[in-house]
C-alpha cells in the first residue's frame, strides 16, 4: 500500500522536547499515514500534501480520561438545584429511583429488553463521539456506561475514526431512597455477572477498529463495589493487561461510607485492596482526607497516590457547577501526581476545562501562579497519555500517532483571541 506524507504549515506549532511541550512559531509537523515523523521549523523533503495551518494552532488532539456517554445534558441541566442531603453529588439526584422502581431515560443503565434499547444508545453514541471530535478530543476513557452503550460507542469509534478506550462498568447494587433516605440496594448476583461480563467484552473488543480501541477494567465507585470486587478487577486488570479506572473520593457520602464499612479512606481502600497503581486512574478523587471540608486526621492520601503512580482524572465544570472544587491544583502537582482531565457530562469541551479548571485551581490556592494554562494544557495532553501508559500519545513528536487538531486562532473578525503573544495562553 503506498504511504501518503502529509505536510502541515504553521502557525504555531505545540512539539514536544522530551519532557514537556514546546511552542514552534512558524512551525511544520509532517506525518506519513498514521505515524509523526518531523517536527520543527523547516523540513527538506517532498509531500505528497499540504495542510495551510498559518495563522493557527497545530496541537497533540486532547484525551478525555473521565467520559459518561450516557450524559448529554442531565448534569448541565441540574445546575442551581438539587437535594442539600446529596452533598453536590450530581448522579444522586438524576440517577437514585423510589425502592422498587427505576431509573428510566438514562442509557447507561439500559436493559436488553428495555424499550430505550434500540434507539436510545444509538443516539447517545453518536452525539457523544461527534461532539469530542468536534471539541478536539482524538482519545477518550467511556468510564463504565453498560454494554449496550459500550456496543453503541463502538460503533461509532469505528465510523468516526476516534480513539477509545472501552470498559462495561460493574458494581454490587446503587442507591435507592426511601421515604427521603438514601438506602443501598444491594445485587450480588447481578453485580459479579456484570464483572463476568464486562470481562468477557474486553476480549471481545482489545485492539479491534486497526488498534484504535482498547480495554479497560471500570469498577464503578469504591463505595458500590467493596473490597472484594475491587480485587477482582485489580487481577482482572492484570489478566487482561488492560488500565483500571474507577471513581474515588469524588463525593462526600462516599467518603464517610467507606470510613464507616471499611475504617478507612477511599483512596487507602484503593491501596489495601492492590488497586492504587501506576495503570489505575481515579475519576475525580477531590475529597481526599487531605481536603478542608473532610476533617479526617491522621490520613496521607496525596501519599498514598503519589508513590503509586496513579493518576487523577479531575473534571472541573462538573465540579464547579455542583460547588466542589479540586484542593487543589498545586498540591497535587508537588506532591507528584500525574493530573489528567476529563469532561464527564455535557459539554465534552476540553478548552472550557480547561479554563475553569485553571481559574477555579488559583482562587482554591490563593496563589495567581498555580493552575497556569501551560500545566492545564499538558494535563489534557500528556497527562492523559502518561495515565493510558502511551508515549505515542498526547505529543507531536517523530514516532507519535497523528492524532493532531488544528485550532483557529483569528477570531473570525472579533478580538476575541488578539493579541497572542502565546496561544496556549490565549486558547
Amino acid at each position: 500500500m503506498q504511504t501518503i506524507r502529509t505536510l502541515i504549515q504553521g502557525g504555531w506549532v505545540v512539539g514536544f522536547n522530551g519532557n514537556t511541550h514546546a511552542l514552534y512559531r512558524d512551525g511544520v509537523v509532517v506525518f506519513e499515514d498514521n505515524r509523526i515523523i518531523y517536527v520543527g521549523h523547516r523540513f527538506d523533503g517532498q509531500a505528497d500534501r499540504e495542510i495551510d495551518a498559518r495563522g493557527k494552532l497545530v496541537s497533540p488532539g486532547f484525551i478525555d480520561t473521565h467520559v459518561h456517554s450516557g450524559h448529554r445534558a442531565s448534569h448541565r441541566l441540574i445546575t442551581d438545584t438539587g437535594r442539600r442531603e446529596y452533598f453536590g453529588q450530581p448522579w444522586l439526584d438524576i440517577s437514585t429511583p423510589r425502592e422498587g422502581t427505576k431509573v428510566v431515560g438514562d442509557p447507561r443503565y439500559v436493559k436488553p429488553d428495555d424499550a430505550e434499547a434500540e434507539q436510545g444508545p444509538p443516539l447517545v453514541a453518536t452525539y457523544t463521539v461527534s461532539e469530542m471530535l468536534r471539541n478536539g478530543t482524538t482519545t477518550f476513557v467511556e468510564f463504565g456506561s453498560g454494554i449496550i452503550v459500550q456496543e453503541a460507542i463502538l460503533r461509532e469509534v469505528e465510523r468516526l475514526g476516534i480513539r477509545a478506550y472501552l470498559g462495561a462498568g460493574f458494581d454490587l447494587g446503587r442507591y435507592v431512597t426511601l421515604e427521603g433516605r438514601l438506602k443501598r440496594a444491594l445485587d450480588m448476583e447481578g453485580g459479579w455477572q456484570d464483572f463476568k461480563d464486562a470481562k468477557e467484552f474486553i476480549k471481545r473488543i482489545e485492539g479491534s477498529c486497526d488498534g484504535r480501541v482498547r480495554g479497560i477494567m471500570a469498577p464503578r465507585e469504591t463505595e458500590t463495589c467493596g473490597s472484594e470486587m475491587l480485587r477482582a478487577a485489580r487481577e482482572a486488570a492484570g489478566e487482561l493487561n488492560v488500565p483500571i479506572c474507577t471513581h474515588a473520593a469524588y463525593n462526600i457520602i462516599e467518603h464517610f461510607e467507606v470510613m464507616r464499612d471499611h475504617g478507612m479512606t477511599p483512596i487507602e481502600l484503593l491501596a489495601d485492596t492492590g488497586m492504587l497503581r501506576a495503570d489505575l486512574t481515579i475519576g475525580h478523587c477531590n475529597f481526599l482526607a487531605e481536603h478542608a471540608e473532610m476533617h479526617t486526621s491522621g490520613s496521607r492520601d496525596l501519599e498514598l497516590i503519589a508513590e503509586s503512580g496513579a493518576s487523577v482524572g479531575t473534571c472541573p465544570i462538573n465540579l464547579a457547577r455542583r460547588a466542589r472544587y479540586l484542593d487543589h491544583w498545586e498540591r497535587y502537582r508537588k506532591a507528584g501526581i500525574n493530573l489528567t482531565l476529563g469532561t464527564d457530562t455535557y459539554p465534552r469541551d476540553m478548552i472550557m476545562n480547561m479554563r475553569i479548571g485553571s481559574y477555579i485551581g488559583k482562587i482554591i490556592a490563593h496563589d495567581l501562579f498555580t493552575a497556569s494554562a501551560a500545566h492545564m494544557f499538558e494535563s489534557a495532553t500528556l497527562g492523559g497519555a502518561r495515565a493510558l501508559g502511551r508515549d505515542d500519545l498526547g505529543r507531536l513528536a517523530p514516532g507519535a500517532k497523528a492524532d493532531i487538531i488544528i485550532i483557529d486562532l483569528s477570531g473570525r473578525g472579533t478580538l476575541r483571541y488578539r493579541p497572542i503573544l502565546d496561544p496556549v495562553k490565549s486558547l
